[in-house]
C-alpha cells in the first residue's frame, strides 16, 4: 500500500513561492499547503495548491501546525519557502520509511549560497539521538523531514521559532532513529533567511534548547558546539563578557572549539559577526 504525503509550506508572504512549489509539485505529493503567517493571503496560481492562514501561535511552529493539521494524508513533509525540492525525493524517502518501518525521514542537502552549491551528507543511512545532541546536523535540515502524521507536533513555545526544527528532529530520534537517503534531494539556499542575523533570538533559542535536552550540555562536543555559538552571537552583540563567558565554557568542553575563537575574535572587533557568516556560509556551513 502506498502511503500519501501532504506537504506544508510555511511562509511570511514576503518571497516568491514558484520554485518552492514548483519543485514540491515535480515530486507528485497527495496534497499541498501553502501557510501565511501574519500578512495578507495571496492566491497560488495552481489549483493542486491550498493557501491558509496561520491560525495557531503567530510564527514558524504554529505555521507548521497549521498546516499538520489542514493534512488528511499519512504523511506530512515540510519544505520551507526558500528552498528547492529535488526530483526524486518523496520517492526516496517514502520507500525508505516503507523498508525500514521508521517513523521520520530526512535526507541530504544541497547549500546554495551565492554562486556556490555545496553538498553536506550525513555519511550514515540514519540518525540518532546521540548524532543530534553531538551536533546540530545542517543536512537534518527541516526542507527534509517527511513524518507520520500525529505522531508529532512542532513545539509552539520555540522562541522567536528558534530551533524548532532540531527539536522536533530530536524528540523524533528519541522514539526511533531517523532513517536519512544520504543523497543531495534539498537545496538549501542560504543567504534568504530571517533568522541567521537574529542574535538574541538565536541566544533565546539555545537556551531553550539547553533546557528541553539537558543531556546536550552533557556531552563534550554538543556542549563545546552551543557553548560556541552563545559566546558568538553574545559577541556580534557587543557583550564582550559573556562572550569570554561562554567561549571559556566551550573551551572547557573541548579545547579547540573553533567557535569560541572566532567569537572571542568578534569580541576583540578583529573581524564582524556577519562577516564570518558569510565566509562559513560561502564553504556551506554556518556558526
Amino acid at each position: 500500500m502506498t502511503s500519501t504525503v501532504g506537504v506544508v509550506i510555511p511562509t511570511r508572504g514576503d518571497r516568491p513561492l514558484r520554485a518552492t512549489i514548483d519543485g514540491v509539485l515535480a515530486n507528485r505529493p497527495a496534497a499541498v499547503v501553502v501557510v501565511v503567517d501574519g500578512a495578507p493571503l495571496n492566491s497560488v496560481d495552481d489549483d493542486r495548491v491550498k493557501v491558509l492562514p496561520n491560525c495557531l501561535s503567530p510564527g514558524l511552529p504554529g505555521a507548521r501546525n497549521t498546516g499538520i493539521a489542514a493534512l488528511g494524508t499519512d504523511l506530512v513533509a515540510f519544505c520551507d519557502d526558500d528552498d528547492v525540492w529535488l526530483p526524486g525525493k518523496l520517492d526516496a524517502q517514502v520507500g525508505l520509511l516503507r523498508r525500514t518501518g521508521a517513523e521520520f525521514a530526512s535526507c541530504g542537502i544541497e547549500v546554495e549560497y551565492g554562486s556556490r552549491r555545496v553538498p553536506r551528507l550525513a555519511g550514515a543511512a540514519e540518525i540518532t539521538a546521540a548524532d543530534l545532541t553531538r551536533s546540530r546536523m545542517a543536512m537534518v535540515h527541516a526542507s527534509t523531514y517527511v513524518f507520520r502524521r500525529g505522531a508529532l507536533w512542532v513545539d509552539e513555545s520555540a522562541p522567536a521559532g528558534q530551533n524548532e526544527d532540531w527539536d522536533l528532529a530530536l524528540r523524533a530520534a528519541k522514539r526511533r532513529p531517523i532513517a536519512h537517503v544520504d543523497r543531495p534531494l534539498v537545496r538549501v539556499r542560504w543567504g534568504r533567511s530571517h533568522f541567521a542575523t537574529r542574535w538574541a533570538d538565536r541566544i533565546s533559542g539555545l537556551e531553550w534548547m539547553l533546557a528541553r535536552h539537558p543531556e546536550i550540555a552533557d556531552d563534550a562536543r554538543g556542549a563545546a558546539r552551543v557553548y560556541g555559538q552563545l559566546a558568538f552571537h553574545h559577541a556580534a552583540l557587543g557583550r564582550r563578557k559573556e562572550a569570554r563567558r561562554f567561549a571559556a565554557l566551550a573551551f572547557h568542553s573541548r579545547h579547540r572549539e573553533p567557535r569560541a575563537a572566532l567569537a572571542l575574535a568578534v569580541a576583540a572587533g578583529l573581524v564582524s559577526a556577519p562577516a564570518v557568516l558569510s565566509a562559513l556560509h560561502t564553504r556551506g556551513h554556518g556558526i
